[in-house]
């Protein structure tokens, strides 16, 4: 009997050690699922935390944008934000937007005055300008792919040579730094300001660079073999990506899952007050879910 225990035992232990947990669900808090948040948009886009938790997002075809408060009410910031898409808040507490109306980066005050930050490389404007990364200097990048906008004046067309990223400097300098991509889309920095992501969305690839001390980029290296509308990170240094599901990858560049979403997922960034609430952008609707990892 004792020996059939023990090979019972043995048996056991070898299951659970060939049983591997979906390690996705290491990073979720045990419990928690896929919550909407509100729905009835055209076109969510654009989430980024306030300093006080509170995450704005963009109805980018209604012209709106949006604000979901931890309590679960969402409310309406601005109507007629130069069409936003992108967004990210700057050290002053303004509201750093990618418009498309006019195809130009702009910040926007709490008091909804706003002013420009650059709408223009070389002499030449801009595409449009889609998502961007504010770095720890108060530099910015940003990707400025070309999406064709119905409500643009007639005429309009693609006027840079390459669709590329950017970065503007704290002084308001302009200086392209990706000119190689199909369509650079989003993007995504390290706390510390040493690394930035890049998606290249229609070669499906995530890029990896080092950043210089000017801004500039180097060390190219391919991150994931996807591309993404939206990205953000966790304290782990845990990459977040958006396309068909929420695809994550450790700093490594390992696959560690996805999350999968009601709707096809667009962007997303961490809110609430501890930053572990993660906020996702779907199309015509908002979701969250409560994390143990907690955003950066």
């Amino acid at each position: 009997m004792r020996k059939i225990l023990l090979l019972l035992l043995v048996a056991g232990s070898l299951s659970a050690l060939a049983i591997d947990p979906d390690p996705i669900q290491k990073l979720i808090v045990k419990g928690e699922k896929i919550t909407k948040a509100g729905g009835g948009y055209t076109f969510t886009e654009g989430p980024s935390v306030a300093a006080d938790g509170r995450v704005f997002f963009t109805d980018q075809p209604n012209d709106k944008i949006e604000v979901w408060s931890e309590n679960g009410s969402i409310t309406t910031f601005m109507q007629g934000g130069e069409r936003s898409n992108g967004t990210y808040f700057n050290k002053k507490g303004e509201l750093v937007v990618c418009a498309d109306l006019h195809n130009r980066l702009i910040a926007i005050s709490m008091g909804k005055q706003t002013r420009i930050l650059a709408e223009s490389f070389n002499g030449t404007h801009l595409n449009g300008p889609n998502d961007l990364w504010i770095a720890p200097n108060g530099g910015i990048y940003f990707s400025d792919p070309y999406y064709f906008r119905e409500y643009w004046e007639t005429g309009h067309k693609e006027l840079q040579d390459h669709r590329g990223v950017y970065y503007l400097s704290p002084e308001g300098t302009v200086t392209r730094v990706i000119g190689d991509y199909k369509q650079p889309n989003g993007l995504i920095g390290t706390p510390d300001g040493k690394i930035l992501y890049v998606s290249d969305i229609n070669d499906r690839k995530i890029w990896k660079y080092t950043i210089n001390p000017d801004g500039s980029l180097g060390s190219k290296t391919l991150f994931a073999p996807e591309g993404s509308d939206g990205m953000t990170i966790d304290n782990l240094g845990n990459v977040y990506l958006t396309n068909k599901s929420v695809s994550v990858y450790s700093r490594k560049g390992e696959h560690i899952g996805r999350i999968e979403v009601p709707e096809e997922p667009s962007n997303l960034c961490f809110g609430g007050k501890k930053r572990d609430i993660l906020f996702i952008t779907a199309r015509t609707s908002v979701y969250t879910l409560k994390m143990k990892v907690v955003g950066k």
